[in-house]
């Protein structure tokens, strides 16, 4: 068996590194891979395409650094905790799909990171890196996307009167301007009755807040003869017994973080009605309250529905691991 024939068959073992790295870029600016290179993020603001109009929302741009290869412990702590192993052992699985992919390299392969971009060598043996566009790991900006507007044509407006007004332009001849007396009659005339609407409407007013003023006294007095008349008759009434599904698992399919608990509330009550096991599960480091589809207590479970959803309802759906108390 030949290097690149092992090499291909490594790619279909369990843990797949493509996977978690994308979880934690959601939550980190920097995901270092062991030995290999780190994965970056950093913030883009919302920007406009002058030529075709369109407006794009605010993202996390990634990039590569094949310089930063020591180890922090984040992807390796991930992994423990995700398949259950140890660290060391976290840090042998790396350690080997690393050595896989530097080969897969040197072969002249192209290496395909779902959801993240495509690795490959150049001349000079250098990692080059080309990030993918279909998923934004800015969470505050979920659920936003690209849009077009149309062209405003306010300036070809504005040239058609400019035209209009060469051909026909408006002129006052010294007749119109003349007779000053008329002006100053009318300018009398709108003082005094401005005067007098001012004091119509301050008297009209006064009395509008004076027969409410009485309406709401009167209201009041039939409210606490109602009050003092009426027998109140408490009946008990029949138990009622409510069967409740608990939910538990770390693994939690995000919907969506909403700055305003008011819309996370909006968002549950959606999902449910879609037949979702919707929940709200706290606020992230962001200060967001997340919304999920649901909790599993395995990631095979989690992924399963994951795809779904995605295929079906939301295909900016994700996996987060979180425990929850």
């Amino acid at each position: 068996m030949n290097l690149l024939s092992e090499i291909k068959i490594f790619n279909f073992a369990p843990m797949q590194l493509e996977t978690y790295i994308s979880d934690l870029l959601y939550r980190y600016d920097c995901v270092t891979v062991p030995e290999f290179g780190a994965f970056l993020t950093n913030r883009v603001s919302a920007k406009i395409h002058e030529t075709t109009h369109s407006f794009y929302p605010p993202k996390k741009e990634l990039a590569f650094n094949e310089q930063l290869q020591q180890n922090d412990g984040l992807l390796a702590n991930y992994i423990a905790e995700a398949e259950k192993v140890s660290y060391s052992e976290a840090l042998r699985k790396i350690s080997t799909q690393v050595r896989s992919l530097k080969l897969y390299l040197l072969e002249g392969e192209t290496i395909q990171f779902k959801n993240i971009g495509e690795l490959t060598l150049s001349a000079d043996e250098k990692i080059q890196f080309n990030p993918s566009r279909h998923i934004n790991y800015l969470t505050d900006a979920f659920g936003l996307s690209h849009f077009t507007s149309s062209h405003i044509t306010r300036e070809i407006y504005k040239e058609t009167v400019e035209a209009v007004e060469e051909v026909a332009p408006i002129t006052l001849t010294p007749e119109k301007r003349s007779n000053h007396n008329w002006f100053k009659y009318a300018a009398a005339a709108v003082v005094f009755l401005g005067l007098g609407g001012f004091s119509a409407t301050t008297y009209y007013n006064s009395l509008i807040e004076t027969h409410n003023q009485l309406a709401q006294e009167q209201a009041n007095e039939q409210l606490d003869a109602k009050v003092q008349e009426a027998t109140f008759v408490m009946n008990p009434l029949p138990a009622a017994t409510l069967s409740l599904e608990k939910q538990s698992g770390n693994y939690h399919i995000v919907a969506g973080a909403f700055r305003v608990e008011a819309n996370s509330e909006t968002k549950v009550k959606e999902l449910r009605d879609k037949g979702f096991k919707a929940r709200k599960i706290g606020t992230n480091r962001f200060g967001l309250h997340e919304v999920v589809y649901g909790s599993f207590e395995t990631r095979s479970e989690a992924q399963q529905e994951l795809s779904q959803i995605r295929s079906e309802h939301n295909r900016d759906a994700w996996l987060l691991l979180k425990k929850i108390k």
